[in-house]
């Protein structure tokens, strides 16, 4: 399996955009959240989340949304990493559908970064602080971070975790990279 600092490496020659990096890192901090909860591989799942959108930005073809980035990383990451990849996407690329833990986790892991990133920069202590109740509260708001699946981060049920509780995670993930990210206050 590929090294953090070599899915780092590879993250970096294909996404250049400082928003799709960002969403990639905290991808990775809450899906090895979601690992050490759920008692699996915290180094797969995070080099997993790091690495789930890797296509996206010399995508040409929406339809090719985590294929494309799953064939890139063939040889490099186990099989049901690769099938995350697929599916977290599935709506869009015609893969099977999500079915397994792991899918699920990286589905709705990589969806609530857009939340919590987006409820962190309209508080003026930007995460520290960061209430689940608050964050439940803007989830029921669908004009806030409009483009943010909820239905996507409810598959949270999926994997055995109430939302609160999978929220308080994905929060709990991204405070220690929130300085790297753009989410620490200043």
């Amino acid at each position: 399996m590929i090294s953090r600092d070599e899915a780092l490496t590879l993250l970096k020659e294909h996404i250049k955009e400082p928003n799709l990096i960002n969403h990639s890192l905290e991808s990775e901090a809450v899906m090895r959240g979601l690992a050490a909860k759920l008692g699996r591989d915290v180094e797969l799942w995070g080099v997993t989340g790091l690495l789930h959108d890797l296509d996206y930005s010399t995508m040409e073809n929406e339809s090719r949304h985590g294929l494309d980035t799953a064939e890139m990383l063939k040889g490099k990451l186990p099989d049901e990493a690769l099938a995350a990849i697929r599916r977290h996407a599935f709506e869009m690329n015609g893969a099977e559908s999500a079915e397994t833990e792991f899918d699920f986790a990286l589905r709705c892991g990589e969806t609530v970064t857009g939340l919590v990133h987006a409820g962190a920069l309209v508080r003026p202590t930007k995460i520290d602080g960061m209430k689940v109740k608050s964050l439940k509260k803007k989830m029921k708001d669908k004009a806030f971070a409009a483009s943010v699946n909820r239905d996507c981060i409810r598959e949270c049920d999926k994997i055995g975790l109430e939302l609160g509780e999978f929220l308080q995670i994905a929060i709990g993930s991204i405070v220690p990279i929130a300085p790297e990210v753009g989410l620490a206050d200043q």
